[in-house]
């Protein structure tokens, strides 16, 4: 689906404020430029295109099929060990060793986003490279998709397609960055939030569309082709990149590029950084209530991301899930969580966004514990508990961005909701750091699970302390 985690946006030098996330709540003086203008269908459509375009990446190589059914199995494990029968400790020891090898590299990807994604962006709106930002980072994820081809399933290839896998994740988000900061340029004052979940409804659909197509393969017995040294993964891999070249071409013909911003001061790359931490001090001084939200959302949020990250693997490694019953369920999980992100809508406006998210964390939390606890139940278990993880993810994610629009001082929501996303992105190792650790520290796949389930509850337990009804002028 479309890993559910919020594409990012940045600010602009001096604390104005540039498009934030595409949440529907963008920048006013952004969208006030806007008013009265009539965007043309075929931009607005090419542009939320990208999203679609982007999809296969995150659900079909990063989530349900080639990391979860190829990378980490047991084809990659020396011959001796992958020799052994289902079930033996050292067989399972080296499974675990291969997720966890996989958790060290979207570690070490999410610390480069750490390092870069919250100034690239800051940088592209002051010199007007926000399409051109796009169109490089998009490259660069299909240059890393069409290398997959490349790992063949044995243990010499096995960090290659680590590797190839992390660094696709760090221009994922960085391509991110530039396409939600492109929103103000599609939308309206009356349209951004019809525009907005255009390009997150495509990306749902694109991400079910990609796994049915993967289905169909798979049943059709890949079409006869050899399944010798993985060859089928490596083309669906190839599929992908090539899906994200044609979709794409839309919104490089259609959308314009963005001037420059007049008047506003270019700085050097580390003189970007200082502008951030200026940002952040005085978002503390003025609106402290914002300033906790953005910590503990930040944790949290990561914790949400984790569950997609790694939820694929632990159906194949934990609970046994055989090849289509992992695609099923990550058909299952994208309608799940689309479905209870629209009806969370409803008790955001009666009982408070702060109301839903809490209640969110708190079943994310016990459905997570249990599929710990469970792990050897069967695989019920995970149909369960697995898909009540993705029914409380989308509405943490949706209330959290109502939340902070309530917080949110008037005529700060761009500055705001770049920070909003520069912190997410800020956390974005950790539950992929927990994840590694505890699998490195106990030997098996099932310890992960609760690595997640701790970044969740580190960030609910310190959402119980963000006050909901204060706001700072």
């Amino acid at each position: 689906m479309s890993t559910p985690t919020p594409h990012d946006a940045n600010l602009i030098p001096g604390g104005s404020a540039a498009a934030p996330a595409a949440t529907g709540a963008l920048a006013r003086v952004g969208l006030e430029l806007q008013e009265g203008k009539v965007i043309p269908r075929r931009q607005v459509i090419s542009w939320a295109l990208w999203d679609w375009a982007n999809q296969p990446f995150n659900t079909v190589v990063l989530t349900f099929i080639f990391t979860a059914l190829y990378l980490t199995t047991e084809v990659f494990l020396p011959d001796g060990l992958a020799s052994l029968p289902d079930g033996d400790a050292a067989k399972e020891a080296g499974l675990a060793e291969l997720a966890s090898g996989l958790g060290l590299g979207g570690t070490i990807a999410g610390l480069v986003i750490l390092l870069i994604a919250p100034i690239l962006g800051q940088r592209a709106d002051t010199s007007g490279g926000r399409k051109r930002g796009l169109l490089i980072a998009s490259a660069a994820v299909v240059v890393s998709m069409a290398l997959l081809f490349f790992v063949e399933a044995s243990p010499a290839y096995f960090v290659l397609g680590v590797a190839l896998v992390s660094i696709g994740s760090v221009f994922s988000e960085i391509a991110g960055v530039n396409y939600n900061a492109m929103l103000v340029q599609v939308s309206t004052p009356k349209t951004v939030g019809k525009v907005s979940g255009l390009g997150w409804g495509l990306g749902y659909i694109g991400g079910i569309l990609a796994l049915v197509l993967v289905v169909v393969a798979y049943s059709s017995d890949w079409f006869g082709l050899p399944q010798e040294e993985g060859l089928p993964f490596r083309l669906v891999a190839v599929g992908c990149a090539v899906w994200t070249v044609v979709f794409t071409i839309p919104l490089i013909l259609n959308v314009p590029e963005i001037a420059p911003a007049p008047g506003r001061e270019r700085v050097s790359f580390l003189g970007s950084y200082v502008v951030l931490v200026k940002d952040i001090v005085r978002i503390y001084r003025e609106a402290r209530p914002t300033f906790w939200f953005l910590l503990a959302s930040a944790v949290y949020r990561d914790g949400l991301a984790g569950v997609f990250a790694f939820g694929a693997i632990i159906a194949s490694l934990v609970f046994d899930f055989q090849f289509l019953e992992v695609v099923i369920f990550g058909i299952a999980a994208n309608l799940v969580a689309g479905i209870s992100t629209v009806i969370s809508g409803r008790f955001d406006d009666r009982f408070g966004p702060r109301a839903v998210i809490i209640t969110a964390l708190v079943g994310l939390v016990v459905a997570g514990t249990a599929t710990f606890l469970l792990h050897d139940a069967g695989k019920t278990t995970f149909w369960v508990f697995g898909l009540a993880l993705c029914l409380f993810v989308g509405p943490a994610q949706s209330a959290s961005r109502s939340l902070l629009m309530r917080l949110t001082p008037a005529g700060r929501e761009g500055e705001i909701f770049g920070l909003y996303a520069t912190t997410g992105r800020a956390a974005s190792f950790m539950s992929q750091a927990a994840w590694t650790i505890l699998i490195a520290i106990f030997g098996a796949v099932y310890w992960g699970i609760l690595g997640i389930v701790s970044i969740i509850l580190i960030g609910l337990v310190m959402m119980l302390f963000v006050s909901a009804g204060k706001k700072v002028s």
